[in-house]
């Protein structure tokens, strides 16, 4: 019963962070459920098997409060399941642990960018209204995100999330909300992928209902809140998570000794918690302007 609650809780927070910052489901879950003694094997078998429920139910929610930008979502669904069947079939034969440190110091560097994007360059570079991500632009992005997803544990959300949100052409909360929805068939089609190649004899179907039960509880909180949040902050947000979250993978890929982490973990989230603090000023000054002028 306490292993239940935990994985319960586990899927509750995950979702709701993953569904308001449009990534981590795999990261915080998985993190989530080691810490709590859960073993590797079974953990990331029942992440996989859960995200296809909860990324359902996030899906749904984000539709339904105007989050997503369907033309998006159909773009981005074909190539993201190819990647995400292909990565989870080959995941045996394939150097995850080599390719995930290059891939995050790619997204340590866009994570910086976008936090200044946000931040620094707010109100003076608008969003480009009407201007579409191009097939050429969007097959790419969709192969490699779900080809990463499936064979590193996570990088659907981590890698188009920040993508998408690096350019100009869409509000952020509607870059979550398609991210999130399109994720639905990248977690069915990497699920297939391990059930042919893999099989899913270790798995303990009560913690994976307990896990996509807790998910389910959270997506539709979490589709509100993306929509309340104002894009500067939101943005901030997802550029520290994404920041926090490759740094750990680079730590361990690097063998950094365990007396590192406090002091690297404290100083991102001191700038982290300043550029927060920072965006609501800037929101409400912004807001005041506003007002002024009106």
């Amino acid at each position: 019963m306490k292993k239940l609650i935990v994985f319960l809780f586990v899927g509750l927070i995950a979702q709701l962070i993953d569904g308001s910052l449009g990534m981590a489901y795999g990261v915080t879950s998985t993190t989530l459920l080691l810490t709590f003694g859960i073993a590797p094997a079974v953990a990331s078998a029942s992440v996989h098997l859960a995200e296809v429920a909860t990324t359902a139910a996030s899906g749904i929610s984000h539709w339904k409060f105007g989050n997503v930008d369907r033309a998006m979502v159909v773009k981005l669904i074909i190539p993201g399941s190819v990647g995400a069947f292909v990565g989870a079939c080959f995941l045996s034969n394939l150097p995850g642990d080599l390719i995930k440190p290059y891939v995050s110091l790619f997204l340590l560097v866009l994570g910086f960018y976008i936090i200044y994007r946000f931040l620094v360059l707010n109100g003076r570079a608008p969003s480009v209204s009407g201007k579409q991500w191009s097939n050429k632009q969007l097959v790419p992005l969709g192969l490699v995100a779900g080809f990463l997803d499936a064979t590193g544990g996570g990088g659907w959300g981590p890698i188009a999330t920040p993508v998408l949100l690096a350019n100009r052409t869409m509000e952020a909360r509607k870059v979550v909300g398609t991210v999130d929805t399109s994720e639905f068939a990248v977690a069915l089609s990497a699920t297939i992928g391990f059930a042919i190649s893999l099989g899913w004899e270790q798995v303990n179907w009560y913690w994976v209902l307990t896990l996509m039960a807790g998910g389910i509880i959270a997506a539709p909180i979490a589709a509100w809140l993306v929509r309340k949040l104002p894009s500067h902050l939101l943005g901030v947000l997802v550029g520290g998570l994404i920041i926090l979250t490759n740094v750990r993978t680079l730590l361990h890929a690097w063998e950094a000794p365990a007396s590192v982490y406090p002091t690297v973990y404290s100083l991102i989230v001191i700038g982290w918690a300043a550029a927060v603090i920072l965006a609501v000023r800037n929101g409400r000054k912004g807001v005041a302007s506003k007002e002024m002028a009106s």
